[in-house]
């Protein structure tokens, strides 16, 4: 299996992005605010139980993907202070210890550009964040650190292309097989 970790700050686009790849590719999605919005019905979030229970749930789940055959998982990740820097590598060993694959992939926007994205309606769905104010403090508090992610296969700046064009240019990078071999990649 391989496993394409999507990562960057909230409005980056990633759940757009990651559902493109998955209908070039066929691969699954699993976008990490299926577990989020799942404990904060239970727990609140940040706290101990929610952080331990997420980080779970989000291992058991690459670990079955990989012993299930899956060919690809895709994961939405965004970097923040609640998430132990340790998830990383258990993520990475989770998968390695299959034989299988994880590649990074860094969705970047001009902070001018995220602020515009944060209240659209399609955040709406999931528990994400929305709140201009709060993004803007949690930014300048260093919330939303990244330094412990690994270096990504790819970095893509997604306020210079479609979600399409980014999605391509990740399966071409990547060296993906699109699911329809008459596929056009858009890049």
């Amino acid at each position: 299996m391989k496993l394409i970790f999507l990562y960057g700050l909230p409005a980056t686009g990633k759940l757009t992005i990651a559902q493109e790849v998955a209908s070039l590719t066929g691969y699954k999605l699993f976008h990490n605010h299926l577990a989020v919005d799942l404990l904060l019905s239970v727990f609140e979030f940040g706290s101990p139980a929610f952080v331990n229970l997420r980080e779970q749930i989000w291992l058991s789940v690459f670990e079955q993907a990989c012993c299930s055959g899956i060919p690809g998982l895709i994961f939405t990740f965004a970097p923040e202070r609640t998430v132990r820097p340790k998830f990383i590598r258990e993520a990475c060993d989770a998968v390695k210890q299959w034989g299988d694959e994880i590649d990074f992939v860094e969705l970047v926007c001009p902070l001018s550009e995220l602020k515009l994205r944060l209240d659209a309606p399609s955040r709406q769905n999931y528990q994400k964040l929305t709140s201009l104010s709060l993004f803007e403090q949690l930014h300048a508090d260093g919330t939303f650190d990244s330094s412990y992610m690994p270096k990504p296969w790819l970095t893509l700046d997604t306020s210079l292309c479609t979600p399409k064009q980014a999605a391509s240019q990740i399966v071409k990078t990547l060296g993906l097989t699109p699911k329809d071999s008459s596929t056009t990649l858009e890049i």
